[in-house]
């Protein structure tokens, strides 16, 4: 089987996790930790970097850092995981959905524009795919009308948009560094800031309300979020990586690009480059012209062997939502036609060539087959 991804993990990964095992540095107070955060804070450009269990708590703790309102809106692009719906909800705001570009499968300061009203409270701007969302474009309509902006770079660890790292955008930002992500650590995740005061904040939410001059006396009913100091010592060997990790994965991406040259009428793929944003091929993802066909073609692929995903599916769509009430679905159809007709293929280091050869012939073979 040819999986969708497997993370690599080499002898330099090994050797810093084996010397977190010998200094007995495992647990989520470990001094490794620290040093995790702080290198992730200089990758990212940020003053602060807290690291947790994973990227949906990092999400949690970035709405829980705001005291939102039942009445507040929250802007958020219905193409994207549930977790950033779900920590919309969980924080009790009220979710918004704006559409994604259909080039870019990205949310630009257009489709924000579009469901802004004056209850708007923040956007949540999330990187999907590859490539970048309008970063510098929304963070600054956010600045202009006082909204919090955060930023989800949970697929986008070394992207640039507007020559600005992802990452750096917003009042906070959030990682994730499930196995699949260009830095990993098996689970886990980051929240990153500038702001002194939240960052405070994050560290005793994901604590247990800990607080060095009265240890166990907690004004507060917080949680255990922490991560474990062996994830982080393999987070500090990981981020070493990035850039050639990222060199790897647009290799891949190029070459299934060519690939794929000409059957323009079959498929439409996310631009190599778009404005300000170079696509670093998180994944490759594929949205087939022929509607009502992917669920087929994904089941001929497995017969030969080749995993695939489908596409988000719309979060305004999401039977989780069928007893809300009050939110809005419609004009929301690039976010449909992708979670209805948009896969992505295998694309990592466990691929060669060879493999994207066979991936793409047999694509192709599925598509003409069930177009003619």
């Amino acid at each position: 089987m040819i999986k969708v991804f497997e993370p690599k993990i080499d002898a330099f990964d090994i050797e810093e996790v084996k010397k977190s095992l010998l200094q007995t540095n495992i647990s989520g107070t470990s001094p490794v930790v620290n040093e995790f955060e702080t290198k992730l804070a200089k990758k990212f450009d940020r003053k602060y970097a807290i690291a947790v269990s994973n990227g949906s708590v990092a999400l949690d703790i970035a709405f829980n850092i705001y005291s939102f309102k039942k009445s507040d809106e929250v802007i958020l692009p219905s193409f994207t995981i549930i977790s950033c719906l779900s920590a919309v909800i969980r924080s009790g705001a009220k979710p918004v959905f704006c559409d994604v570009n259909p080039n870019t499968w990205n949310m630009t300061l257009e489709n924000v524009e579009k469901v802004v009203t004056s209850k708007t409270k923040a956007v949540l701007m999330v990187h999907t795919y590859g490539l970048a969302a309008e970063a510098k474009k929304i963070q600054n309509f956010c600045k202009q009308h006082n909204l919090i902006l955060i930023e989800d770079s949970a697929e986008a660890h070394g992207q640039y948009e507007s020559n600005i790292k992802c990452g750096s955008f917003g009042d906070l930002s959030t990682m994730s560094f499930y196995a699949n992500k260009h830095i990993t650590t098996g689970e886990g995740g980051a929240i990153l800031t500038n702001n002194k005061t939240k960052y405070k904040l994050a560290k005793q939410i994901i604590n247990l309300d800990f607080v060095n001059n009265q240890r166990f006396k907690h004004k507060n009913f917080y949680w255990n979020y922490r991560l474990g100091g062996m994830q982080a010592s393999l987070g500090i060997s990981q981020i070493k990586k990035l850039e050639n990790t990222i060199k790897n994965k647009k290799s891949q991406g190029l070459y299934y690009n060519s690939l794929l040259e000409g059957h323009e009428d079959l498929i439409s793929l996310q631009p190599i480059i778009n404005d300000s944003t170079e696509n670093h091929f998180w994944v490759f993802g594929i949205l087939l012209k022929k509607k009502n066909t992917r669920n087929n073609i994904m089941k001929y692929l497995l017969e030969k062997k080749i995993e695939t995903r489908p596409f988000f599916w719309p979060l305004h769509l999401q039977p989780a939502l069928k007893k809300s009430k009050n939110l809005n679905n419609n004009n929301l159809k690039v976010s449909e036609n992708l979670g209805k007709n948009g896969l992505y293929i295998p694309i990592g280091p466990h691929i060669a060539k060879a493999d994207q050869e066979y991936i793409i012939e047999n694509l192709l073979k599925s598509i003409l087959k069930k177009r003619y």
